[in-house]
């Protein structure tokens, strides 16, 4: 016996002969985390390192003095990808704040009105030493692989702006940190697999100057990528 099929249409589609034992969901997402440094008198960075995805939301690290909120991150495990489900990053992002240590407040990078002293020239110099010297990579428990310097990461592609200073010494201005492109992992994409542990080292080199005693920094890295999720259907 044929099957009926409508003048026209095409072969009919081959049908299992079981019940699929689970679903695959994709989508795009980001993983973020952000680490503070300095905020508290004269800060030496050079040959130093700071680790981020290392503190879940709602837990007190990575250099901030109160718990995590989902401005700095949004694990809900440290450095962890949950379980059944996989991540490819395409994508890394650097963004550098100032970060007011004081009131623990994070501004939009040296307006003339921000915080810790406003558009101050030492905040400028702290700036460009941040993104010129950083460098950031993977730590994956026993082995750590170069990612890119932080100016090559997507929004921090350097300074920008002016700051004048009159007779006075009062400052006037303003001064950001770009909002760069995506150049990281376009072709090649860095896969973290299901319950899979990782972290994001922000290294600085011999020659980074000492951050400016009044200011701070927030440096939040963003992981751009699909995660792949399983449905147990039983």
């Amino acid at each position: 016996m044929q099957p009926l099929v409508s003048p026209g249409a095409g072969p009919i589609p081959g049908v299992p002969q079981h019940q699929p034992s689970n679903l695959f969901r994709f989508g795009e997402i980001t993983l973020y985390s952000t680490v503070a440094v300095g905020g508290a008198g004269a800060t030496a960075v050079a040959n130093t390192s700071n680790r981020l995805f290392a503190t879940p939301l709602g837990q007190t690290g990575q250099g901030f003095p109160n718990s995590l909120t989902v401005t700095e991150t949004n694990l809900k495990e440290a450095g962890r990808i949950p379980s059944g489900q996989a991540y490819d990053v395409f994508g890394v992002a650097g963004q550098v704040m100032a970060w007011d240590q004081a009131n623990d407040q994070m501004d939009v990078p040296f307006n003339a009105s921000g915080v810790a002293g406003g558009a101050t020239l030492g905040l400028v110099s702290d700036l460009q030493s941040v993104i010129n010297n950083g460098v950031l990579l993977w730590d994956f428990t026993q082995t750590q692989v170069f990612i890119c310097p932080l100016m090559l990461a997507g929004a921090g592609g350097g300074a920008f702006g002016a700051i004048a200073q009159n007779a006075a010494g009062a400052n006037s201005g303003s001064m950001g940190n770009g909002n760069g492109g995506i150049w990281m992992y376009r072709r090649h994409p860095v896969a973290l697999p299901g319950n899979s542990t990782f972290a994001v080292l922000l290294q600085f080199g011999s020659r980074a100057s000492a951050l400016a005693a009044a200011s701070g920094f927030a440096v939040r890295i963003v992981l751009l990528g699909y995660y792949k999720s399983v449905i147990e259907l039983g």
